[in-house]
C-alpha cells in the first residue's frame, strides 16, 4: 500500500513538472489574462494575443501587481482622465509590465485587428 502511495505522489509531480515544463502554466495563465481582457472591453483577438505575449514575458508576481490598474472605490471602472490613468500606472510600481502592457496592446492592435 505504501508503495503505491508513492509511486502514485512521483507520477503526479512526474506529470505536472511535464505540464509546467511543456506550457500548461502559462497557457492557463494566457487564458486568464484574455479572459479579464475581454471583461474589460477589449476585442477578443487583440485579448487573446496579449494574453500570451504577458504571460510568457510577465511573471506571476508581475501579473499581480497589474491587479493595482482595477479601479478603486469612488473611481470609474475605465479612467476618466489622464491624470487618473497615471496615477493607477503609478499603483503598479513595476516599469517592465507597464512596458509589456503598452508594447502588446500595440502589436496586437496592428495584428489582430
Amino acid at each position: 500500500m505504501r508503495k503505491t502511495v508513492i509511486a502514485i505522489a512521483v507520477l503526479a509531480l512526474v506529470g505536472l513538472g511535464l505540464w509546467g515544463w511543456f506550457g500548461g502554466v502559462e497557457r492557463v495563465t494566457a487564458g486568464r489574462i484574455e479572459a479579464v481582457l475581454v471583461d474589460k472591453g477589449i476585442p477578443q483577438p487583440v485579448a487573446a494575443c496579449m494574453g500570451g505575449r504577458m504571460a510568457e514575458r510577465l511573471s506571476l508576481m508581475q501579473l499581480r501587481k497589474l491587479e493595482n490598474l482595477q479601479a478603486r472605490e469612488g473611481e470609474s471602472e475605465v479612467p476618466l482622465t489622464m491624470a487618473e490613468f497615471l496615477e493607477r500606472l503609478r499603483r503598479v510600481d513595476d516599469r517592465e509590465a507597464i512596458e509589456v502592457v503598452g508594447t502588446s496592446a500595440a502589436i496586437c492592435s496592428f495584428t489582430a485587428g
